[in-house]
């Protein structure tokens, strides 16, 4: 979304990010861990037994939860437990705390947090960004097919309703050798996205095609909003046909609708095509009389 003015670009929902355990999992999870170490070290750990090595666990879940910082300060939160656990029980010495292996132990207890932290982050912004390209069209960064559909799927579980409009470039008459095809393309879905409300929704969904969803409910409405868009269009240089479709008026679901405001829109893209023809037909005609008569004494 430009601003306030400009129609969304329908936030890519987040599947792939869902389908990993949450944050919240870890982390609780992990307070769970650093509580169920801290007791049993303190009751049961002998020297020989090495308890404390399950805290690993505890400040990997933690990193996993929070990044780097959180497994860091995990780090120091296990070291401290484990020299609390020492003083506590009667069986391991308490000369062990100030001792050069509890500093080497701190040492590794934060790296490997700080470590593990790293990666996560790291693998959850690939995660949002693979998250992105799925459902954003490459050539104009509007959303593709698949993020429309959620949309459209999204508002019929509403049960609100809207209207449905796609739109078909005739011609891409703003490029030329100066401008690509793929600038035009980026060039309209720009134009288009800023003629809508805050509330539409805009995508690319195919070669020549856009689409649109508003929450325009009447029939009036949309056709004005389809020559609203048109005419954004043809100022910017670029001939584009609309057709519509409202739900639940024209159809119940989204196949029913889309094939509604496609049959409007080739029905649209006919009479113009027919218009067009006629009008250059009369202007032919009205020329050729006027030829004959220029040549006549």
């Amino acid at each position: 979304m430009r601003d306030g003015s400009a129609a969304k670009r329908l936030d890519p929902p987040s599947e792939m990010l869902t389908a990993t355990p949450s944050r919240r999992f870890f982390a609780v999870a992990s307070a769970a861990v650093f509580v169920a170490v801290f007791v049993v070290f303190a009751l049961y750990e002998r020297p020989w037994l090495g308890l404390g090595h399950f805290y690993y666990f505890a400040i990997a879940l933690a990193a996993l939860a929070g990044g780097r910082r959180v497994g860091a300060g995990a780090g120091f939160l296990a070291a401290g437990l484990y020299a609390a656990g020492v003083l506590l029980n009667p069986h391991v010495p308490s000369s062990e705390v100030p001792t050069l292996p509890t500093v080497i132990r701190a040492i590794t207890f934060v790296a490997m947090g700080a470590l593990i932290g790293w990666f996560a982050e790291t693998h959850r912004r690939m995660v949002a960004e693979l998250s992105v390209l799925a459902e954003r069209d490459a050539v104009t960064g509007l959303p593709n097919t698949r993020a429309f559909e959620i949309a459209v799927d999204r508002r019929l579980k509403s049960a609100r309703a809207f209207t449905l409009l796609v739109g078909d470039i005739d011609a891409l008459e703003g490029s030329g050798p100066e401008i690509g095809p793929d600038e035009s393309l980026r060039a309209l879905g720009d134009l288009l996205s800023r003629s809508l409300e805050p509330d539409d929704d805009i995508a690319r969904i195919g070669g020549a095609e856009f689409a649109v969803l508003t929450t325009r409910r009447v029939a009036k409405d949309a056709s004005d909003l389809a020559l609203q868009l048109e005419r954004v269009a043809r100022n910017g240089g670029y001939q584009v046909t609309f057709g519509w479709a409202s739900f639940p008026h024209d159809g119940e679901n989204a196949l029913s609708l889309y094939r509604a405001a496609d049959e409007r829109l080739y029905a649209r893209k006919l009479v113009a095509g027919s218009a067009r023809r006629g009008t250059l037909a009369a202007v032919s005609g009205s020329s050729g009389r006027r030829s004959v008569r220029d040549l006549m004494p």
